[in-house]
Parts: C-alpha cells; sequence; structure tokens
C-alpha cells in the first residue's frame, strides 16, 4: 500500500516520529512476584510483536517523505535494550531506554505516565504504538501517553491513507464500522497487526549500528521527579493474580446415526453453555 503526500501549504520537509516498544517475555511460563509484578529475570524475552507492525508503519512514512526521524524508546531493566538494538537494525535512527528501580512494578497508569515523562525530553510530531503488548493486552497504554502529553490520538489504525503538512488521514478498525478520520501534529496512533508486513532486522545493520549508543534515563532525569508518581506508588491498581492459561488437549470421537449425534452435540453445547 502507498502513502499519498500533499504537498502544498504548510507541508512539513521532516516528521519527528516517536515509536514505543516494549520487551516481553518469549513464554507464558513466567513467574511472579509478591507485588503481582512478572518476574522477567532469566525468561527469554522477544519483542512485543505489535511493535513491530509500529516500527514498520514508522519505517514506511520516512521512507515516503524522504527525510524524517525515528526514535524508539522503551521503558523496562537494562536488558530492555536488546529490543532498541533490534530496532536498529530495521533502521530505527535513534533510541532511548528509560530504566530505574523506582519505575518497577507499573501497572498501565504508572507506565503511560512514565513513558510520557521520557518522550517529552525529545521533539516529535507523531508517536507510534502497537495496538497492545501480548503480556498485558490492556490495549490502553497508547491513549494514556496521548492524555498525559494532551494531544490528540487515534487507535486501531489500519491504514495511513494521506500524509499533509500539518496532519495524518487514516482508517481506524473500529467494532461494526471502518471510519475515515484527520488527526492534526502533534499526535498519536496505535495501529493494528497487518497494517505492513514487518521487515526482517539487517545484520548489516547490526554491524552499523553496534557502536550506537542508547540513551539511558532515569526519573532524575524527568521533569516531573516526584517518586509517588511511578512504579508500584505511582499504580492506580495492582494484580490480585496472574496464571498461564490452561492447555486442554483432551478430545472426543462420536460414531453413530446422524440424529443421535445431532441431539449429543446438542446436548453437549448446552452442557457447556454455549447457548
Amino acid at each position: 500500500m502507498s502513502l499519498y503526500v500533499v504537498i502544498g501549504e504548510g507541508i512539513m520537509p521532516q516528521i519527528k516520529m516517536c515509536v514505543c516498544i516494549k520487551q516481553v517475555p518469549g513464554t507464558s511460563e513466567v513467574g511472579v512476584d509478591e507485588n503481582g509484578s512478572l518476574i522477567r529475570d532469566n525468561i527469554d524475552t522477544k519483542m512485543n510483536p505489535f511493535d513491530l507492525y509500529a516500527i514498520e508503519t514508522a519505517l514506511r512514512i520516512k521512507e515516503t517523505l524522504g527525510a524524517s526521524d525515528i526514535r524508539v524508546i522503551s521503558m523496562g531493566p537494562p536488558q530492555a535494550e536488546e529490543v532498541i538494538r533490534e530496532a536498529f537494525m530495521m533502521g530505527a535512527d535513534a533510541g532511548a531506554l528509560l530504566t530505574d528501580k523506582r519505575f518497577a512494578g507499573s501497572d498501565v497508569l504508572a507506565t503511560s505516565y512514565t513513558l510520557s515523562q521520557g518522550i517529552k525530553k525529545y521533539p516529535f510530531d507523531l508517536i507510534i504504538c502497537g495496538k497492545q503488548t501480548t503480556d498485558g493486552d490492556t490495549a490502553q497504554v497508547g491513549s494514556e501517553i496521548a492524555e498525559f502529553l494532551g494531544i490528540p490520538h487515534v487507535t486501531n489504525v489500519k491504514k495511513i491513507l494521506q500524509i499533509t503538512g500539518i496532519s495524518l488521514i487514516v482508517e481506524m478498525d473500529l467494532p461494526d464500522v471502518v471510519q475515515v478520520v484527520e488527526i492534526p501534529f502533534p499526535c498519536l496512533i496505535t495501529v493494528d497487526k497487518d497494517i505492513y508486513q514487518p521487515r526482517l532486522p539487517s545484520f548489516k545493520r547490526k554491524l552499523e549500528t553496534k557502536g550506537k549508543s542508547v540513551d539511558k534515563i532515569t526519573l532524575n532525569d524527568f521533569e516531573d521527579k516526584e517518586s509517588l508518581h511511578y512504579g508500584l506508588k505511582g499504580s492506580a491498581t495492582k494484580v490480585q493474580r496472574v496464571f498461564p492459561p490452561v492447555s486442554n488437549t483432551s478430545r472426543e470421537t462420536w460414531k453413530g446415526d446422524p440424529k443421535e449425534l445431532a441431539l449429543k452435540l446438542h446436548a453437549k453445547l448446552k452442557e457447556k453453555k454455549f447457548y
């Protein structure tokens, strides 16, 4: 799919983009500490799959305009730098990691506020987030970042139709309808899967960006240094219980007369309360 750039009054020669990414567990077998937070030490990790679509969207915009800047930003422990370097291998220009023990245990609200404080340190026209993360699945962080920054936002974007000097025109995939909206810069969008096919990291770029620096940002670097706004202290909610999904592979095979099988299937569906 091609993007259309409107040339005329208010043309923006360069869009500064910020893409929020996250390192998530690569397995469902994850422990939980006494605060209800996931134990992320010594487990396989990966970049949140939905964030790959966000990075690809930013890269497509950059390729269309010819001159734009992409900064990825993540919040997490020091090892979360791995996903920033993966973004470099895909084509991101710069990266920042918000890392501080005082950020640990953040719920959706505290996470969104922390990310908003980190983003404020850099100039931006467009913030792009994946629709949701695979470890939380709340799909709320993007919208809350925008609210904390006081900028307009659009969620569930399935297509970017047009870029003007002052706005984006996008398609939103809503439950019952597809809606086309125009959103002015600066703004935030969250993108759904399959907006584009994410490219693979480049080994050549891995070598080229091996020594590329990643900004390390702590609470002391923020405009708001009040520790009560971050981590467990700044969280309005607390997880009561976390558990991996139960895998059920049991099955039954029925044989017999079709009418009898239909009645048996009807009874089973009723028993399972499927209707």
